[in-house]
């Protein structure tokens, strides 16, 4: 009964038929059908017998059963293939209830919750099915029955036909209540149209059954069970008809307090609980073939532009989280596999995704054998259209059989595109993860040998070239399958002489081996070249603040660019090397068919129309594979590359698992830090160890204080504790509860408020209470959204006291046991520094152990145990009267401090003053709590703070920084256009545009004389000699080639010039942009553009512009061919245009969107990572590490959002405008079937097929190139946004520049000086009028945030005045060139910067001065005989942001640039806080010496440090409290100066006096 069933492909499942007629009849009609089916009978030799066979087709009782038979069969493989598809697509992926999280009023928590409620629709509806699933058995029970009697074929097919259709209906009501289990609002596509179909016939039947019992004058038995299903088959095509399932969601709510806030906002939750997920992870089986799941998005696109919260969020199973997850298992069970070897990455990925490979591979098996049936078969179709006829319809048969086989092309190749994407996605979100995993645990040496600029480039490029790899994985067995069909049909069409064929085509492959180990080699040269460019960019734009301070822009500027030329080469290099790669993709067929055509010759095989277009509709096949294979080649070549960078970078060291070993944090661990006999070092290589012979045992609630000179090993003392530093010996033992304050102050880029809370809850009192104790309530206060203020990246909007301040309330508010604080004081005035002290270290954190690195010798007394540091070994240890009777190291930094303080010579000032200071401070001695008189009420200041915080429904333009400008609606066509003629004036793109026309022309021209010269059949003269047709197609053919490789070079040429270009003018406006534009935007987003958008300019656009019009003239090749035989198709044509472009408009207003969306989804991801990386010790030293990770998967998965509905979206319209396509090619056939033979030309007809073969493919790839191409050329939008900056004032204004010698005396006029930041924030400096006399020496002093440091940014033009102006020596400093303003100034910022490189590249960037010169100033600044010590001297490397060299050095640094700069103004910003008090007064001893004439203008909070000054101005809220010398100031005992010397004097006698009573306490 085999032979019965049929084999065409359905996904419908037809209604059990029960013929209508007698049993006799019955008989006789099967008899009368299996004559037909065996002996073929009339119907298949034309005439009327066609009509005879087509209703037995129809009325057929046979042919009915084995149809619905076969329809079963199909309808159970299908849903079984669903079955499989759904498993392997949600691979991994949990159940998880719907549930929604959002905060009412009044602080009430409420969770939302959704249940399932089944109506009446759905139970009427599974019902209906179930009671055809009985009719069925039943009519197989009787027929069951009945055979007792006798079988008869029919019996036996009928019976064969319920029992299947039985279990088909099982599956129908199995799916039918999977409805109900996933709560879909609709039943699914397959199923409705199953149900109109079963209504459809089932009515058809019961007419010709009553038709039948009137004849007959009886119904049947199968009669009234037609009649008995009829009433189920009218609800369910009702039920198909309205859609919906009537499974209804009840949404339920739940009020509960509010206690569970996250403490970063809620962000999660409203990422995950406001959205809904995509409808593809629910989507049924025609809504994935068609891809109409995406339907609702674009519907939104097209009404409104798009923005990330329209987008849905990813299904469960395509999550970062998952993929890395997988990936991660893999790669650990690998690992345990073989402990001798590290894993292969590739391994690890290839276990980790192979299910969405595998099925990759089923779509492309199908894509592949369905695009070589139109090549097959050409030949067929142009012996009919000549005339030869081999059996009845064949002209009709042969068009439905290319029709078929290239809508399944289609729908198999979008299937298959879409899972590469998807696969893409998961391999790009796992690595991503996993390099930004690892990025966390590595070790300090690792960090070292990778930048953070080349852990960008392993995120954005190698990352990225390893998912781009999907694209290209199926090739390594799809390119060999297709070169073995081609030459299964070449045999077919020319014989042996395929053999030849295939010596040609190995020919080609072989000769493009050269080329792609050229474009490997150049690929990793252009890598390595991108990394070092930009490694120099990232560091540039880190320390933009002190490249326009120094005037170095320029430089900085210059040697990022020869870095581009260096890289330009390589990249000119690799495209010069895909022209040639082109031309040979275009060469390789016209060589392979030259030699087939000749040897066809030379073996006297004839060459008929048939099988030359048979061979070329092959050869245009084998073009694919001929250029595929040396791009896979070479694609190969460049993932291995990118896979083994990502190896070596997962294989480098991470941080010592036994470094510390955690304590349990509870009543049994006594020790809160235990260290013995260890010795660490942060370069193991070294000889001598960073620290030695430590041992330190630290009880619970102890207070220890940490004090040495620079570079003694404080810092590295703290790191140890934190296991930051790699241990050579000995144990350390640490309790599992820290919290670390970095020296350094890292702050990142968010909300105040969620920098202190730092991933923990609200708790509305504590969080009151460490703000209160911070002294950031009235630093809140001058904020206008108060703890909601947006802070800069690395808080570039804070001043420095004030990040040390948060710094601290974060790890205050964290209620860690330990506490490791690396000299938090250094950057805050003496009083906030006290205040600091005595609230933090002696209130708040009077019960923990506190680890506190400090300068500060009067804080000392109040430590329970002081650390003396001298090179890496603690070398006294005990309470402060027990060391300074020890005497030695501890009693040079006392007397150091001593000397300090008296020789500031202010005693006699401070009679009577300190006893009136001392009584404004009352000690509540019973709590041990210190309160300042004049204090706010904690409640009205925190309740202000409330009323703040609701300020974040209002606009958000004045915070500092807003969210990533992104253009909306079309790209513009002065996009377009400043593109285009960015190269030799656009003087190229007519030149391109006709070498593609004269190539395209050249193409059909050679095929068209093949198909022309060639007989039709067999028999015929062809004519022209065959010698003749090889030469004349061998001309035209290589011609074409010449042309497209004059095209692919004119394209390179124009991408490079055009690239660079756009580069320069970039970096340019970057490095000339104010700092308030660094100040506001991420080094995320530049970097995105420097790396991404610009590798899109470098190598995607230039190509993307050159195939869209490549495809464009194809296009009307194609349709001119096609429309020279069936004229009639450009109508059909035309109005496809038209529907096409409609539907492009339609897409292209998501798909822009998307783009867009893309690119700014993708800037945070990095600045996350830049960002983590740069504190990456404050995260570890907090235990932050795993929500860090999971804001990095939250983040790709933000970004994936776009990303996968953005290919979806592409998909979506590729499958519609080839179905549209195919329409087209099919219209053209259906009119060649139908013209009388001889009407056309059979050749040229045949070409015309040849041609339209590819029609679908050309009309799908011109649209989408379009697409793609205004999808890509946002990257030049983006980067011409960053053309338009506006610039800083010229840094050379040739029309008043100032004296060579300017300034001569160094007099600085300050006169109503008024400055902001910026138009959307507050003025700051209000009306400053001082001057500060030439040669003189003037300290700058005033609380924190009084606008000492904004003064000195005045002062070089850093920040513009609003008003008034600065006159240096008679000059107005805004009339002249910055570049002639700062270079003859001098400056030691606050925040020391140093670059990578080496310490004489750091000292004299400029190479202005000798070895002797930077010598002397390296004595002069404490470091020389440190640097002499070492084996490089002055080569000695500086690693990036100077890590290898402590804070105090690098500020030594800075004063050695400033000494060989040698300017009449110097300014000191805070450039001896983070060194000991002997190195200060060294150093200021230095400076008065070697600036013994110039102005020197000293900010400090170091009282010692501007005590000696010739003036001294005091600041207050921006405005000039005082300004008077010194003297003058300590004798008015109103004086503000008084009051901050007094403040710094009694400073050590008030802590130890709080010692005390925090000792009672």
């Amino acid at each position: 009964m085999a032979r019965f069933i049929p084999t065409s492909i359905s996904s419908l499942l037809l209604l059990h038929f029960k013929s209508p007629f007698p049993q006799q009849h019955l008989e006789a009609s099967c008899s009368s059908c299996f004559s037909n089916c065996h002996h073929g009978g009339p119907s298949l030799h034309g005439g009327d017998g066609s009509w005879e066979w087509l209703e037995h087709l129809i009325s057929g009782p046979c042919q009915q059963h084995i149809l619905a038979l076969a329809l079963s069969i199909i309808i159970i493989i299908s849903y079984s293939l669903i079955l499989v598809w759904q498993r392997v697509r949600f691979y991994g992926s949990v159940y998880r209830p719907i549930k929604l999280h959002h905060s009412g009023l009044n602080g009430v928590h409420i969770e939302v919750s959704q249940t399932k409620r089944i109506g009446l629709l759905f139970k009427l509806t599974a019902l209906s099915c179930c009671y055809m699933l009985l009719l069925n058995v039943l009519a197989f029970v009787c027929g069951i029955w009945k055979a007792w009697s006798g079988w008869t074929e029919l019996l036996l097919l009928m019976c064969i036909a319920s029992a299947v259709q039985a279990i088909a209906w099982v599956v129908i009501s199995l799916a039918t209540d999977s409805v109900r289990k996933t709560g879909a609002p609709k039943f699914p596509g397959l199923l409705r149209v199953w149900w109109l179909l079963s209504f459809s016939l089932c009515l058809y039947r019961l007419s010709m059954d009553i038709i039948i019992a009137r004849r007959t004058g009886s119904m049947s038995f199968q009669g009234w069970l037609e009649v008995c299903s009829f009433p189920a088959c009218v609800w369910l095509g009702l039920a198909a008809l309205i859609g919906k399932s009537g499974v209804v969601h009840v949404v339920e709510e739940i009020h509960q307090p509010f206690l569970n806030t996250n403490g970063t906002g809620g962000r999660e939750g409203v990422v995950h609980g406001c959205e809904f997920v995509t409808p593809y992870s629910k989507a049924g089986v025609l809504s994935l073939m068609t891809f109409s799941w995406l339907n609702p998005l674009l519907a939104v696109g097209a009404r409104k532009h798009l923005d990330l919260k329209d987008i849905p969020l990813l299904a469960h199973q395509d999550r970062a989280e998952v993929s890395y997850m997988k990936l991660k298992h893999n790669w650990d069970k690998l690992k345990a596999e073989n402990s001798s070897r590290p894993p292969y990455l590739f391994m690890a990925i290839a276990k980790s995704f192979w299910r969405e490979s595998a099925w990759n591979a089923l779509f492309a098996l199908f894509n592949v054998l369905a695009s070589y049936v139109g090549p097959y078969s050409i030949n067929d179709f142009v012996e009919y259209l000549g005339g030869r006829r081999r059996f009845a319809r064949e002209g009709v048969f042969l068009a439905l059989l290319f029709f078929g086989s290239k809508l399944v092309e289609s729908l198999t190749q979008r299937q298959w595109y879409m899972g590469i994407d998807i696969l893409g996605l998961h391999v790009r979100s796992a690595l991503t993860a996993f390099v930004y995993h690892k990025g966390l645990r590595l070790s300090n040496s690792s960090r070292q040998g990778h930048t953070s600029g080349e852990i960008i480039n392993y995120m954005a490029v190698d990352v990225q070239r390893v998912g781009d790899f999907s694209w290209y994985l199926q090739d390594t067995w799809v390119l060999p399958l297709q070169i073995l069909l081609a030459m299964a049909i070449l045999i077919r069409s020319v014989g042996w002489a395929a053999c030849a064929t295939l010596v040609a085509t190995f020919i080609s492959i072989l000769g493009n081996i050269p080329l792609v180990k050229m474009q490997e080699d150049y690929q990793d040269k252009l890598m390595t070249a991108k990394d070092e460019r930009m490694k120099s960019t990232s560091e540039c734009l880190r320390s933009m603040r002190i490249l326009k301070l120094q005037a170095w822009e320029n430089r900085y500027c210059k040697k990022v660019e020869k870095l581009r030329e260096e890289e330009y080469g390589w990249l000119r290099k690799a495209l010069y090397t895909q022209a040639a790669v082109t031309f040979i993709f275009w060469g390789a067929p016209i060589f392979v068919s030259v030699v087939t055509f000749g040897t066809c010759v030379l073996m006297g095989i004839p060459l008929t129309a048939g099988r030359v277009l048979s061979a070329l509709a092959t050869f245009r096949v084998l073009q694919e594979p001929l250029r595929n294979i040396p791009d896979l080649l070479s694609t190969i070549a460049q993932t291995r590359v990118s896979l083994d960078r990502l190896w070596i970078f997962l294989q480098e060291e991470e941080l010592q698992e036994d470094a510390s070993i955690r304590l349990p944090c509870d009543d049994r661990t006594e020790n809160a830090v235990e260290i013995e006999d260890a010795s660490f070092s942060w370069d193991e290589s070294v000889a001598c160890p960073t620290l030695k012979n430590i041992n330190l045992r630290v009880k619970k609630g102890m207070r220890v204080a940490i004090c040495g000179v620079v570079g003694s090993g404080k810092s590295s003392l703290l790191s140890c504790i934190l296991g930051e530093i790699p241990k050579l010996s000995g144990t350390v033992k640490v309790v599992d509860s820290t919290a670390y304050v970095a020296q350094s102050a890292w702050i990142q880029s968010g909300k105040i408020k969620d920098n202190i809370l730092f991933g923990k809850k609200m708790d509305r009192m504590r969080y009151e209470n460490v703000l209160q104790v911070c002294a950031l309530k009235k630093d809140l206060e001058l904020f206008a959204y108060g703890d909601l203020t947006e802070i800069g990246e690395r808080g570039i909007n804070l001043s420095g006291g004030q990040k040390q301040r948060i710094q601290l309330a974060r790890a205050l508010y964290h209620d860690a046991e330990l506490y490791l604080l690396d000299d938090p004081f250094s950057a805050v005035d003496a009083h906030t520094g006290t205040e600091l002290f005595k609230k933090c270290i002696l209130g708040d954190l009077s019960t923990k152990t506190v680890f506190f690195v400090t300068h500060q010798v009067e804080f000392l007394p109040a430590a329970d145990l002081i650390l003396v540091m001298r090179n890496g070994e603690i070398i006294q240890a005990g309470k402060y009267d027990e060391l300074l009777q020890a005497g030695a190291d501890f009693n040079a930094l006392v007397d150091a401090h001593i000397e300090a303080i008296e020789a500031m010579d202010i005693n006699e000032y401070l009679v009577g003053y300190e006893d009136d200071f001392e009584d404004k401070v009352e000690v509540d001695r019973a709590g041990g709590k210190l309160n300042k008189v004049g204090s706010k009420n904690a409640d009205r200041v925190g309740g202000k703070l409330n009323k703040m915080g609701s300020k974040k429904d209002k606009s958000r333009k004045a915070q500092l920084v807003q969210e990533e400008e992104r253009e909306r609606g079309s790209v513009n066509l002065h996009v377009y256009w400043s593109y285009l003629t960015a190269a030799y004036g656009g003087a190229l793109i007519p030149v391109i545009l006709f070498a593609q026309s004269m190539f395209q022309f050249l193409q059909i021209a050679s095929n068209w004389w093949m198909a022309w010269a060639s007989p039709t059949t067999h028999g015929r003269s062809p004519r022209v000699g065959n010698l003749l047709m090889i030469l004349v197609y061998t001309a035209l053919a290589f011609g074409s080639a010449i042309f497209v490789f004059v095209r692919a070079m004119l394209v390179s040429v124009f991408g490079l010039v055009t690239a660079q270009k756009l580069f320069v003018s970039m970096l340019s406006c970057i490095f000339r942009a104010p700092m308030s534009f660094f100040d506001s935007t991420p080094a995320g987003r530049i970097l995105n553009r420097a790396s991404t958008d610009q590798s899109v300019v470098d190598l995607d656009i230039p190509f993307r512009l050159g195939g869209f019009a490549s495809t464009t003239i194809q296009l009307f090749g194609i349709v001119g061919v096609m429309t020279k035989v069936t004229w009639q198709v450009i109508i059909l044509f035309l109005t496809v245009v038209a529907i096409c472009v409609w539907m492009q408009q339609y897409y292209m207003a998501s798909a822009r969107e998307l783009s867009r969306l893309v690119g700014i989804s993708k800037s945070p991801i990095i600045h996350h990572y830049s960002e983590s990386i740069y504190g990456v010790a404050t995260i570890r030293g907090f235990g932050q590490e795993e929500r860090f990770k999971k804001t990095n998967m939250d983040l790709y998965d933000s970004y994936g959002r776009p990303y996968f509905n953005s290919f979806a979206a592409i998909e979506w319209l590729c499958l519609r405008m080839e179905i549209l396509s195919t329409c087209v090619f099919a219209f053209s056939m259906a009119l060649l079937v139908s013209f009388p033979v001889g009407v056309v030309d059979a050749s040229i007809a045949g070409l015309a097929v040849t041609y339209g073969l590819t029609l679908n493919a050309r009309q799908s790839r011109w649209v989408l190139s379009l697409c793609k191409l205004e999808n890509k050329i946002i990257s030049v939008e983006r980067i011409q946004q960053y053309t338009r900056i506006p610039s800083e004032a010229p840094l050379v204004r040739d029309n008043c520049r100032p004296p060579k010698d300017w300034p001569s005396e160094g007099t600085v006029d300050i006169e109503n000086l008024q400055v902001r930041y910026s138009s959307r924030t507050p003025i700051v400096l209000h009306g400053v009028t001082c001057t500060f006399p030439g040669g003189k020496k003037v300290g700058v002093v005033g609380r924190t945030g009084s606008g000492k440091s904004t003064l000195i940014q005045a002062l070089f033009r850093m920040v513009e005045p609003i008003g008034g102006r600065i006159i240096i020596d008679g000059i107005d400093i805004c009339r002249i060139g910055l570049h002639d303003l700062r270079s003859r100034l001098s400056i030691i910022p606050q925040d020391p910067t140093l670059f990578e490189g080496t310490v004489r590249a750091n000292l004299d960037p400029l190479e202005e001065h000798s070895d002797t010169e930077i010598w002397e100033a390296l004595d002069k600044c404490q470091l020389g005989d440190l640097l002499r010590s070492r084996e490089d001297k002055l080569d000695s490397p500086v690693t990036e942001n100077g890590e290898n060299w402590s804070v105090g050095q690098r500020q030594l640094f800075c004063l050695g640039r400033a000494l060989l700069r040698r300017t009449r103004i110097l300014v000191l910003d805070e450039a001896t806080a983070s060194v000991d008090t002997a190195t200060d007064g060294v150093v200021q001893r230095t400076i008065r010496a070697e600036f013994l004439n110039c102005t020197v203008i000293t900010v400090a909070h170091r009282i010692p440090t501007v005590i000696d000054s010739d003036l001294v101005l005091v600041l207050s809220d921006g405005k000039v409290a005082e300004f008077d010398t010194p003297i003058r100031l300590l004798e008015e005992k109103s004086s503000m100066f008084l009051r901050l010397v007094t403040e710094y004097s009694i400073r050590s006698s008030s802590v130890s006096d709080l010692t005390l009573i925090g000792s009672h306490t």
